[in-house]
């Protein structure tokens, strides 16, 4: 499915991030990918960012490249579509996996949410899939593929998600924008809305308790999986998907079509 196609891959924390099982998939499917990931701060002798990422993609025939890259610096992000374009020529899909608020503000309620925390996390979580497909779009072409990571608490307030929820809106937004943007060059732009998986920033949300309410509510009575994610993931950045675009595909084993509990609930009745 993606024989002799290169992408780059950002957002790899370790092996539970979303963003690796749709790598794993795209590697798997003949593909080739670019990973970058957070720099490493200068007092750091471990390198654990750049380690982390090493140990994942030690061996793998298809990867290409793995650069450092901070989203709130336009040098860096330069820096990595120079790479792609000296090691690929050309830049058949990209995978936005980006996200970050303060703790003390994600921990608060919404309204509590500090000026300078809100700025960083909207800069961060939403503004950077901009600054990355800007950058990205003179190596982009006809048939290209980005694709973003986005969640069901951009779209209804989820207790928990908080200033998470509101950066998620936004990058639903400019997920559509961008799809309107770059479609007159072929190029699509989608995102994917998984339901909650045991991830660094699911743990951060709380994800013990939202799994328990999503198979208690879900249609299909259980969650999604990471395999799921990656394969729903590669699909929106192959040609299959073609004529896609601007689209938040929900993979939540049918949960964002609930309106209430009804039966579903019986089938825990703890919860």
């Amino acid at each position: 499915m993606f024989e002799g196609k290169n992408g780059l891959i950002t957002g790899v924390f370790n092996k539970q991030s979303i963003a690796w099982a749709i790598a794993d998939q795209v590697m798997q499917g003949g593909g080739t990918c670019g990973f970058t990931y957070m720099p490493d701060r200068p007092d750091d002798e471990r390198k654990k960012n750049l380690n982390r990422v090493q140990k994942l993609t030690e061996g793998l025939d298809g990867v290409a490249f793995l650069k450092p890259m901070d989203a709130t610096n336009d040098e860096h992000i330069a820096a990595a579509m120079d790479t792609c374009k000296d090691k690929f020529g050309k830049l058949d899909f990209l995978l936005h996996s980006i996200a970050f608020a303060p703790p003390e503000d994600l921990k608060n309620d919404t309204v509590d949410c500090s000026r300078e925390g809100f700025k960083l996390a909207m800069e961060i979580s939403a503004y950077s899939l901009l600054a990355l497909a800007r950058a990205a779009r003179p190596i982009l072409h006809e048939g290209s593929t980005i694709l973003t990571l986005t969640y069901f608490g951009g779209e209804k307030a989820v207790p928990g998600y908080n200033v998470m929820g509101v950066c998620k809106a936004a990058l639903d937004s400019v997920t559509k924008y961008l799809a309107y943007d770059l479609g007159v060059d072929g190029i699509r732009v989608n995102a994917l809305s998984c339901g909650p998986l045991q991830t660094i920033s699911g743990r951060g949300a709380g994800v013990d308790g939202m799994l328990r309410l999503y198979e208690a509510m879900a249609p299909l009575g259980r969650n999604v999986t990471h395999d799921e994610a990656g394969k729903c993931g590669a699909f929106l950045l192959s040609e299959m998907s073609g004529g896609v675009t601007g689209e938040i595909m929900h993979l939540d084993a049918g949960y964002n079509i609930m309106g209430t509990p009804g039966r579903m609930l019986d089938r825990y009745k703890d919860l």
